[in-house]
């Protein structure tokens, strides 16, 4: 799949891809929906991106270990800290976001939609 001037790159990709939930292919097996990443000139390798509900998993799951605990288990404020940085993230824009959200929050919906209006101040 690569030569050894490409695996720096890789290298230094991987993590970014591993971040949003997508998956690293070579760029022969690319489909109509992954994302060829070209370096000097070739292609080298190619990204899958997650569908949004996915990412959406991998995100809770990422905040999860970030806080070392379920997010279920954080204190009011703190939920309140996570849905405004998932909204910055889109995580509302996905289906069933709110859902989502607040199963994995342990709040009800109604909960989680304060918690966003709180934020814009009504």
């Amino acid at each position: 799949m690569t030569g050894p001037a490409e695996e720096p790159f890789i290298a230094a990709v991987k993590p970014l891809v591993d971040a949003m939930g997508g998956e690293m292919l070579p760029p022969d097996e690319a489909g109509l929906e992954d994302v060829v990443l070209s370096w000097e000139g070739a292609d080298v390798v190619a990204v899958r991106l997650p569908q949004l509900a996915d990412s959406l998993d991998h995100i809770l799951a990422a905040m999860e270990r970030r806080q070392g605990r379920p997010l279920a288990d954080l204190d009011r404020r703190t939920k309140q800290e996570v849905v405004r940085a998932l909204e910055a993230r889109g995580a509302f824009a996905v289906r069933h976001g709110v859902e989502t959200v607040a199963s994995a929050l342990g709040v009800s919906r109604f909960t989680v939609y304060n918690y966003l209006n709180r934020e814009k101040g009504t």
